[in-house]
């Protein structure tokens, strides 16, 4: 408990097993799972493995204290790990969660967004042929740049005149909380986090003078459908429109480069050419990421195009026998066997997200048989899942979904979006939004638009109730 995440070493990040676990805890306000939460979460943005100076995280910890990182640094690690501290933020509004995600999205932005407007899959490990150099400090360079400030900063990150890593090398480490510090200089907390600012600032001027890690230029569309997930959970938490701008260019990079007529997906984009059939994890996470851009924007053009992929999935991926999807199509070549993969482990499985995004189409067009499909799939895991829950956590989270997700909340009115946007700053993992800004034919929110009025409409498993015009009183409810 005193480190957070799994016990032992490696320790990598398990994003979907924090979502079950905040979803858990949100409902159940367990004391021992917000502690692991809150221990987690810290001690992953005060450990080596967060790129305290230029944002986002290494792939894994190589010890149990996540002090020294294998330093390749993941799209998908941190896609996830943005829609785990946006949604802590939002549960908790603790000031690191808001740093975390804004240092990450300044690497998306500064190094990892291509031309094109998607996202380069990862950045190596190594540089100058020694892993981890780009990001760490000897003592002596350190003392060089930081002058008089070296010794504060030596004392918040750990850093040795040896190195507290291999060849004389200082991964950033903390291990105590600003308040240990402020006692012990004697200042304030805006002081400490201003000085501990300034100081980033200057070390990642010097940084970007070093020779780079190389960077793996192939834009996944798997990779870059949870990056979109993770900057409109960003958005939903601070409301900040360049998270909503970002989501939106790399979704529409996606609609440009690597979707075809019929709705197939290409994976890979790459010299401006996409290739190789997707897998079923490209539209897993491509529908989920287009219903998360629909309940930020209330745009049914969103919600439509994650149906049309969705029905290209029941058709090309899925298993009348079974009721689970193959990995792959059957238009790719035929294989001995088509796999298909259930178990969630860094990245959830496709099918658990499949399981997702049927439940809560089902709920959008009022679709029966995919809500069925989606019980059908979540049966099929339910054994394995009670014998090694550890990785079947996104399940774990279809199930909470289909017990407690009995909640609509309708927002119609030119003026929605503002509404909506103050609405979703707090988190509401059992709510389902749906709305628009002007008339609609969708299940939820036909005949519900009124000229020149703001309605809200609360409803439990789809029985509404008369329609709210206090925004305040919708506050109070979902505050």
């Amino acid at each position: 408990m005193d480190w957070g995440g799994r016990m032992g070493a490696p320790k990598f990040a398990m994003p979907s097993n924090y979502a079950y676990l905040l979803r858990y805890y949100k409902r159940t306000q367990n004391i021992n799972v917000g502690s692991y939460i809150k221990t987690t979460l810290k001690r992953m943005a005060f450990g080596g493995i967060h790129d305290i100076i230029g944002g986002g995280f290494a792939r894994y910890s190589v010890d149990a204290y996540w002090k020294v990182p294998h330093f390749e640094k993941m799209l998908y690690d941190n896609a996830q790990l943005m829609s785990i501290y946006s949604q802590a933020y939002q549960l908790t509004k603790r000031p690191l969660y808001k740093n975390v995600v804004e240092k990450m999205a300044n690497w998306y932005n500064k190094e990892m967004t291509a031309s094109s407007g998607g996202l380069y899959s990862s950045l190596d490990a190594d540089s100058e042929g020694i892993e981890g150099k780009f990001y760490c400090w000897t003592y002596d360079e350190l003392v060089t740049i930081l002058g008089e400030d070296a010794s504060f900063f030596f004392d918040v990150y750990n850093i040795e005149k040896g190195g507290n890593f291999e060849h004389d090398l200082n991964v950033l480490f903390r291990t105590k909380d600003h308040e240990y510090f402020m006692e012990k200089y004697q200042i304030s907390n805006e002081v400490f986090q201003q000085k501990l600012n300034t100081i980033h600032s200057i070390l990642l001027e010097k940084r970007n003078l070093k020779i780079r890690p190389a960077t793996d230029d192939k834009i996944l569309t798997e990779w870059n459908a949870l990056a979109i997930k993770g900057l409109c959970d960003a958005y939903k938490a601070f409301s900040q429109k360049h998270y909503l701008e970002k989501a939106e260019n790399i979704t529409h990079f996606i609609l440009k480069n690597c979707k075809k007529d019929d709705y197939r997906l290409d994976r890979n984009y790459k010299n401006n050419t996409s290739s190789i059939n997707g897998f079923l994890p490209d539209y897993a996470f491509f529908i989920e990421a287009l219903i998360s851009m629909y309940q930020i924007t209330l745009n049914e053009f969103y919600l439509q195009e994650a149906l049309h992929f969705n029905e290209y999935v029941m058709a090309h991926f899925y298993n009348q026998e079974n009721g689970m999807f193959y990995i792959t199509s059957d238009i790719d070549t035929k294989l001995i066997t088509r796999c298909i993969d259930s178990s969630d482990n860094v990245i959830p499985a496709a099918n658990s997200a499949m399981a997702k995004s049927l439940l809560l189409l089902g709920k959008y067009f009022d679709n029966v048989e995919y809500e069925k499909i989606s019980w059908t799939m979540l049966n099929n895991v339910l054994n394995e899942a009670q014998k090694n829950p550890a990785f079947y956590s996104n399940w774990a989270i279809v199930l909470d979904m289909h017990l407690h997700l009995n909640t609509e909340l309708v927002v119609m009115g030119e003026n929605a979006l503002e509404s909506l946007k103050q609405i979703q700053t707090n988190y509401l993992p059992n709510v389902l939004i749906a709305g628009s800004t002007k008339e609609s034919k969708m299940p939820l929110t036909e005949g519900r638009y009124i000229s020149n009025k703001t309605l809200f409409y609360v409803c439990h498993n789809k029985t509404c109730e008369l329609p709210e015009t206090d925004f305040h009183n919708i506050l109070q409810k979902f505050g």
